[in-house]
């Protein structure tokens, strides 16, 4: 179980870094965390139950492009998020955007989640070594990641409040950079 944990804990890693870039440039709400939470457990749950039932034929077919889609996933997001940094918006457009940021918020939170749960695919391969039933070991990896992200966003959102568009601009840098570093450590 240890070791199980641990690889939760690896895998969740990636969740909990744009959980923050996402608080601190989010509204400060209970749901919203929950909502992070959820997604990125959920996401991080599913896919290694995916890459496990997959096999290895499907691994490593898509392992060959795995991190260029992570890259761009998470590219996309934070340019989006370093572009509402600086655009200059008054109070009147806000209102009027609120709609279409709530729907833009689901199709980042979906992006977002898929983009941090993609090597979860492969860590499914893994799963019979740990002697614990597969979705039972996919629970945890998800419970490990909602417990990890809905804190990471609630703290950052109550800082991110007081940065406003600085925060919102450090969290696309965020994303942008964790994009990056997937790339690299793939590449590499």
């Amino acid at each position: 179980m240890t070791a199980l944990f641990l690889l939760a804990l690896a895998l969740a890693m990636d969740a909990f870094a744009v959980s923050i870039a996402r608080g601190a440039a989010g509204p400060h709400s209970l749901a919203r965390a929950a909502e992070t939470g959820l997604a990125f457990g959920a996401a991080q749950g599913v896919m290694p139950l995916l890459g496990w039932a997959a096999g290895a034929l499907f691994i490593r077919w898509i392992e060959a492009f795995d991190h260029w889609i992570a890259f761009g996933l998470l590219a996309f997001l934070g340019a989006r998020m370093l572009r509402e940094a600086f655009s200059d918006s008054d109070d009147d457009a806000e209102e009027a955007a609120s709609t279409e940021r709530q729907r833009g918020h689901w199709a980042a939170l979906l992006l977002a989640a898929i983009a941090t749960s993609i090597d979860a695919a492969a860590a499914g391969l893994t799963l019979d070594l740990f002697g614990v039933p597969v979705l039972l070991a996919c629970a945890i990896i998800a419970a490990v990641t909602a417990a990890l992200c809905v804190p990471a966003y609630w703290f950052a959102s109550r800082i991110g409040g007081k940065l406003g568009h600085v925060a919102e601009g450090l969290g696309g840098v965020v994303l942008i950079g964790l994009g990056v570093k997937i790339l690299v450590e793939h590449l590499a």
